[in-house]
């Protein structure tokens, strides 16, 4: 699939990668920032929010949503860039809010890890839906550890990685332990694995399509739409001594297929 192609160094922990607007916006968990990354290397921040993590996904309109872990809600942004509660999660769990993917109706899927992470005890998370008008109900339990979200093109499907466990099985990743994901055009999903230091395209019921390789940990992933797409990966290192320099990066592969679905 060619060389990485480096757009964006100096991230402190990067992460939640979405295309949107022609451009690649992504958290950098470790600054609180939202950023808006362009093809050109060009980045601005968007939007600071002082938590952890903070995913984040678009509302149909356009508008930005972000997980604020820390106080348990999600956040709308608005046109003149100021930030109001969209759902308050914390009637749900008390637990690290994590992912989140919009559909095209606006309901918004975010998941719960269930236990504190790294250091806590195991238990089981769950996700839930948030509708347009804040609404929040739980759809889905007993999820271990779930991870990044998507869905298919149809919006009949929900796929979660699920990095400690399975449910019913899209695709087994064996002896990887799926982070962020994304969906293709061609019904493939590209899942980042940040022991095995690569991103991997598999099609449902497991058979690997290609792999790309990093020299550090990749945590999530995002393709362009349109032509020449491009498969983006947001990495750094992890575990081990604290680095002098954040070691975040993000990359661009040459992709076969552009992105579909949700994010």
């Amino acid at each position: 699939m060619g060389a990485a192609e480096v757009l964006m160094e100096g991230v402190v922990f990067g992460e939640s990668p979405r295309w949107h607007d022609g451009r690649l916006w992504f958290s950098d968990w470790g600054a609180n920032q939202v950023i808006a990354l362009g093809t050109d290397g060009s980045h601005e921040v968007v939007v600071t929010v002082a938590s952890f993590p903070m995913c984040i996904d678009f509302l149909p309109d356009g508008r930005l949503l972000v997980v604020d872990s820390a106080q348990r809600r999600l956040l709308r942004r608005e046109p003149d860039g100021s930030l109001v509660t969209h759902a308050d999660l914390s009637g749900v769990s008390a637990k690290p809010w994590n992912d989140i993917v919009v559909d095209d109706r606006g309901n918004a899927y975010v998941n719960t890890i269930g236990f504190d992470f790294p250091g806590g005890e195991f238990a089981p998370g769950l996700v839930v839906l948030a509708t347009p008008d804040g609404d929040v109900r739980r759809v889905a339990g007993d999820v271990a550890f779930p991870n990044g979200m998507a869905i298919t093109a149809d919006g009949g499907t929900l796929i979660v990685a699920e990095s400690y466990g399975s449910r019913r099985v899209w695709a087994e990743t064996p002896g990887d332990h799926p982070d962020g994901i994304c969906i293709d055009a061609e019904g493939a999903v590209w899942y980042a694995d940040v022991g095995n230091q690569h991103c991997v395209r598999v099609r449902e019921g497991g058979e690997v399509l290609a792999t790309v390789n990093l020299d550090r940990g990749a945590f999530a992933c995002a393709l362009s739409r349109g032509q020449d797409p491009r498969l983006f990966v947001v990495g750094q290192n992890f575990g081990g001594p604290e680095p002098a320099q954040p070691s975040g990066r993000v990359v661009a592969f040459p992709a076969p297929a552009p992105g579909a679905g949700k994010p």
